[in-house]
Formats: C-alpha cells, structure tokens, sequence
C-alpha cells in the first residue's frame, strides 16, 4: 500500500516559490491500478516521481506498506526501487550500445543474479514480448513498438511490485499500444500495483480507478467502472 500525508512539492523558479503538488491524503492499495489524467503542467509526473522515491516531498510523509519512503537513505530509496519497482517511460530509456538481451539483464545484474539466470530469465522475458529473434538487436534496430517491449521486459524481468510508468503509449502506433496496455491487464490480473500517468483517455479507460489532477491538486478520484456504468 502507497500512503500520501500532507505532501507538498514547490520549486522555486525565476525567484518565485511554485506549488507543484498538494495532496492532503491519497492512497493507492496493493493491486490496485490506477490511471493519473490531467492537463500538461497539473503535477501528474511530479506526483510520479514522489511514489518512486526519486523526488522529495517539500513537506509531508510518503508511506509504502506504512514505511516512510524519504526518511530513508538515498541508497535505501534506491534498493526498494530495485526491489520492489518497475518504471516505464514514454521515452523508453534504453542504454543504445547494448542489445535488446543485455538491456533487459541490467536491473538483472544490478540485484546481483550469476550470469546465466540473467540469460535465462531475459531471454524468455523478451520471448514473451515476441521478441525471441531481436536477442541481439540494438535499440537503433528495433522498431518503436519493438523498442518499448523491450523496455517493458526490462520493467517486469524483476517481478516487481508496483509499476508506474509515465505516458507508456505516448509514442506508439495502435497495434504496439494495445501489446503495452494488453501487458498492464495482465500484470494487473497478476495482483500487482500499476499506476500509468497518461494523456490517452482510452489508456486511462483500461485503470480501476482514475486520480485526476489540475494545478497541481487532486480535484477527482473517481472508479472507472462507475463512471462506465
């Protein structure tokens, strides 16, 4: 379970102080998937950022299974991203003079697995993305579409709890799309925790729950499926 209490997010920009995000009390249940609307500028990548432990609250408690995320050391906040977490981008973050496979292996090595349960748990990832033959493609010779499954695979090769990803199908066509939605159901129907921030209000449509998010402050959360009935 994520728990938001009192947060607060300001810069301060050009001398002026500027509230990116106020939340008085959110919270997101494990296994829940929940989708973040909002205009360009509302805070939805700001409030991203805050549950993956790589932003700062100015003020207030970010709490993960009642764990104050940001009273630990960045090098804790960084083994319970390993651990526990997966990130998706719209811009899909792969390392360009790696192949597909190694890319994949990354957080792999970096939770210390010997060399051939790398190879073993990479290879059937990207098999399960239909990417069996890209093992030793680069990112440059990969399709768009090809290059997010790969980083999907990179997202899910540690089993990770929680997932946030941040405009997932920003950048694609309709068939790479509906595989990177398609991936979310099942990752959801697995019991694990997807929060997606997107513009795409048929991607939103796929969530349980919707935040939405203007001016930096949560005015509606509302359950998709009500709204749907």
């Amino acid at each position: 379970m994520i728990r938001l209490e009192n947060v607060v997010r300001r810069y301060v920009r050009h001398g002026q102080t500027v509230t990116a995000l106020q939340c008085e009390h959110l919270q997101i249940k494990a296994g829940e998937y929940v989708a973040i609307v909002g205009p360009s500028g509302s805070g939805k990548t700001t409030l991203l950022s805050l549950l993956g432990g790589m932003l700062s609250p100015t003020d207030g408690r970010i709490l993960l299974d009642n764990w104050s995320l940001y009273d630990q050391s960045i090098a804790e906040r960084a083994s319970i991203r390993l651990a526990r977490m997966g990130f998706v981008f719209q811009t899909f973050n792969l390392i360009p003079y790696l192949t597909a496979l190694q890319n994949v292996q990354v957080p792999l090595g970096l939770n210390g697995h010997a060399q051939d349960v790398q190879d073993s748990l990479a290879t059937a990832m990207l098999k399960r993305f239909g990417l069996g033959d890209r093992l030793n493609h680069k990112p440059s010779e990969l399709s768009v579409g090809q290059q997010q499954r790969v980083a999907l695979a990179r997202t899910l090769v540690n089993d990770p709890q929680i997932i946030l990803a941040d405009e997932p199908t920003g950048n694609l066509d309709p068939e790479s799309r509906e595989g990177v939605l398609k991936a979310f159901d099942d990752c959801h129907a697995d019991g694990r925790t997807i929060v997606m921030v997107t513009h795409d209000l048929a991607a939103a449509s796929r969530a349980k729950r919707r935040l939405v998010l203007r001016d930096g402050t949560i005015s509606e959360q509302s359950d998709v499926r009500s709204e749907a009935a």
